[in-house]
């Protein structure tokens, strides 16, 4: 009896572990999502978009943000928390919409079923609205709840950064300190 306590205990906590794990590296996520090397990039968010950051998130997102680009294909590796601990997600977004949504790691116990590819597709082709929703309707998976919407807020994310760096043309492109760019260096006007 004392063994097959032992034994089933065992069996839980490792398919709680079996959720947890890092499934695709920066450098491979960033690589699979463009043909050449890409140029790494920092938004520094203005106090416009720092509020239509938090208005997306429901939190404060922070001063600046890394992401990669080539051409108007940028690829965002960002972070958000599902229940208790944060998801690390990589999005590669080209002509306003998700071309690739993949899971590099996920630290939770439950909902490791967002890293699939046949959860995460449902992200492919996915836009912005008016109102700053997604255009494709996400199905949720059952005890996973907050690791999708974590998911669905990451997507919003990117594709919200990517219309900024886009819409302020060719003049933003490599962080010309301009602060009407939102992409300068002085962190202070983004405060």
């Amino acid at each position: 009896m004392k063994y097959g306590l032992v034994i089933l205990l065992m069996m839980v906590s490792s398919a709680a572990m079996a959720q947890r794990g890092v499934f695709m590296t920066v450098d491979e996520f960033v690589s699979d999502s463009f043909t050449a090397k890409p140029d790494t990039k920092t938004l520094w968010l203005s106090g416009e978009q720092k509020a239509g950051a938090a208005d997306i998130l429901g939190r404060n997102p922070g001063l600046r943000t890394r992401y990669y680009r080539a051409g108007d294909r940028t690829a965002w590796i960002l972070e958000e928390i599902g229940k208790e601990l944060p998801i690390t997600v990589g999005v590669v977004v080209d002509n306003h919409q998700v071309q690739s949504l993949k899971v590099l790691e996920y630290r939770e116990v439950r909902g490791g079923e967002v890293r699939y590819d046949s959860f995460t597709r449902q992200f492919d082709g996915a836009m912005l609205d008016a109102e700053q929703k997604l255009t494709n309707p996400i199905d949720g998976i059952t005890g996973a709840t907050l690791s999708v919407r974590a998911l669905q807020k990451i997507a919003r994310l990117a594709l919200y950064f990517h219309r900024q760096l886009v819409e302020e043309g060719p003049a933003c492109y490599g962080n010309s300190g301009d602060p009407s760019c939102g992409v300068g260096t002085n962190a202070s006007a983004s405060r």
